[in-house]
């Protein structure tokens, strides 16, 4: 019998070495697990709920001895892609107020999650994972 529940990835830290993930970092892992597993939802804690900052900023780049490197992942860019291909993305509410945030610092379509729209669920999905 097949089980079509989704799963739920959850990640807390934002940043994981951006030359070292250049190419496959978390979110990379997430949208690419929601595309080939019937879909996926994200909860962001800790600092990684400043993925899913709406504020845009330039792209990530770190200058090498004398090479400047500008291939790095976007976190923003990354959850924007994953709203558009059918992932439900949630930033823990308690994290988002340690940045004083207003209603409008988080992307459109991320959901707060607190007291007004509860955390997921962790019993409805067909298996979850820390990221």
């Amino acid at each position: 019998m097949s089980d079509n529940r989704r799963r739920l990835l959850i990640i807390e830290r934002a940043y994981r070495g951006a030359v070292e993930t250049q190419f496959a970092d978390v979110l990379y892992l997430a949208r690419e697990l929601n595309r080939q597993q019937n879909g996926t939802d994200i909860l962001l804690r800790g600092l990684a709920v400043t993925c899913a900052a709406a504020d845009p900023r330039p792209a990530p780049a770190v200058v090498v001895g004398r090479r400047k490197l500008d291939t790095l992942p976007d976190p923003r860019d990354s959850v924007r892609s994953l709203l558009e291909n059918g992932a439900t993305v949630w930033a823990e509410e308690a994290d988002l107020a340690l940045f004083e945030t207003g209603p409008a610092w988080l992307q459109p379509r991320v959901r707060r999650a607190g007291p007004a729209d509860p955390l997921p669920d962790w019993s409805t999905y067909r298996s979850v994972y820390f990221l």
